[in-house]
């Protein structure tokens, strides 16, 4: 038992399953203050990551749901910010109307270069101590997890 009085009663399953959503959260508390001292959110950053990292910018809205994992009615809230903002541009495929794209300007790209030095010290404090092996056996991992039904 604990100095606190508490003693959990989970399995490890659950307790690695929660260790892994407390880092999580921790980490998105602390890039999104950071985020926050630019005008942005976390998600809003996301979207900007997925698209700078999208062939020649650009990604359809699906896609970048399911890259996000976010729903179609947060994702259209994000983006008018974004594009009010003028961090991207939305358009309609020019072959079918209900596709959506979605294209990051320089606007956005500058403020990802601009966040980008803060952003790595922050992953850094995380990961310092793991080599590479490590942090590529923790991503399997990971994945594994993520990809398992």
């Amino acid at each position: 038992m604990s100095r606190n009085g508490y003693k959990s009663d989970m399995s490890i399953d659950e307790r690695v399953m929660m260790a892994i959503v407390r880092v999580a959260e921790r980490f998105k508390k602390e890039q999104s203050a950071i985020l926050k001292s630019y005008g942005f959110s976390f998600p809003q950053y996301n979207v900007l990551r997925v698209l700078d990292a999208s062939k020649d910018g650009r990604n359809t809205i699906k896609d970048v749901n399911q890259i996000m994992l976010v729903s179609g009615a947060n994702m259209t809230g994000i983006t008018k910010r974004l594009e009010k903002m003028g961090c991207i541009v939305r358009s309609t495929d020019a072959n079918d109307e209900r596709l959506k794209w979605l294209g990051i300007t320089e606007k956005g790209k500058q403020f990802l270069i601009s966040v980008a030095n803060e952003q790595e010290q922050g992953l850094r404090r995380y990961l310092k101590s793991y080599s590479n092996e490590e942090k590529s056996e923790m991503l399997k991992i990971l994945r594994g997890i993520l990809h398992s039904e």
